[in-house]
């Protein structure tokens, strides 16, 4: 199934169950920003409505969900959240969510028929509208920025520091993400800019000692699929990159 069809059928598998009460569904991430790699990406949504759905509807969600994701071409399928409109209007940190659908999820949602994953709080919904705000697309009901006001910056910088802070731990299993995450939290510490993943690695490439460049360019190659196959990065190289730009980023706070 082409990506535009999987946009379709979640946009029509919400519409079916919350009827009037879906405010909207909202792209973002790699598909919104023009990166998305259907090898390494998921498809990125976040769905407002203006009302509580019941117990029941959020199965049935779940079990649609479940559905398109094994129909998906992409090896990652989708991750999105439900929220309330309301909650976006009067913003808390960490923001709430009414459900939750993933690959990680995938499973308990096949195996268990009263699973839900919702009515928690997600430091990364900070992160995600923020976004949405900048450069989501609206694929059904309002428009963004009649639903998602700007988030407060000190929200935003939280929410990326949290996803960023245990790189040095973690760099080595996860290179791609961390190398690039790290870039662009250092991009938007310093200049403002809201990117996804591969512009802020092709920032580093531009802003960033050379010393760092063969490992951002193999995790730019590795994120979105290039020809060809740089040197993989030593993982005392990769730890070393990661505790400078934590510095870098302290400083820049």
């Amino acid at each position: 199934m082409d990506t535009q069809s999987v946009l379709d059928q979640a946009v029509d598998l919400f519409t079916e169950e919350l009827g009037s009460h879906l405010v909207g569904v909202y792209l973002h991430g790699s598909l919104a920003m023009g990166c998305f790699n259907p090898e390494a990406s998921d498809v990125d949504l976040l769905v407002v409505a203006a009302r509580q759905p019941s117990r029941d509807q959020l199965r049935r969600l779940a079990n649609k969900l479940v559905a398109l994701h094994d129909e998906m071409a992409n090896q990652q399928g989708l991750e999105l959240s439900l929220v309330l409109e309301s909650s976006l209007r009067e913003l808390v940190y960490p923001p709430p969510f009414e459900f939750h659908y993933s690959a990680f999820h995938r499973e308990r949602y096949l195996a268990d028929d009263d699973y839900l994953c919702g009515g928690f709080q997600d430091a990364d919904l900070a992160a995600h509208y923020t976004v949405i705000y900048h450069r989501g697309i609206a694929l059904y009901g309002k428009p963004v920025r009649e639903v998602f006001p700007p988030v407060d910056r000190s929200y935003y910088v939280q929410a990326v520091l949290e996803d960023v802070e245990s790189a040095v731990q973690d760099i080595t299993a996860s290179p791609v993400y961390y190398t690039l995450n790290l870039c662009r939290v250092l991009y938007y510490l310093r200049e403002g800019v809201v990117s996804s993943k591969k512009e802020g690695g092709e920032w580093g490439l531009r802003a960033l000692p050379s010393q760092y460049h063969p490992m951002i360019e193999h995790a730019l190659h590795q994120y979105t699929g290039g020809a060809g196959k740089p040197a993989e990065s030593a993982p005392d190289g990769l730890i070393a990159f990661a505790g400078d730009m934590l510095e870098r980023i302290l400083k820049a706070l």
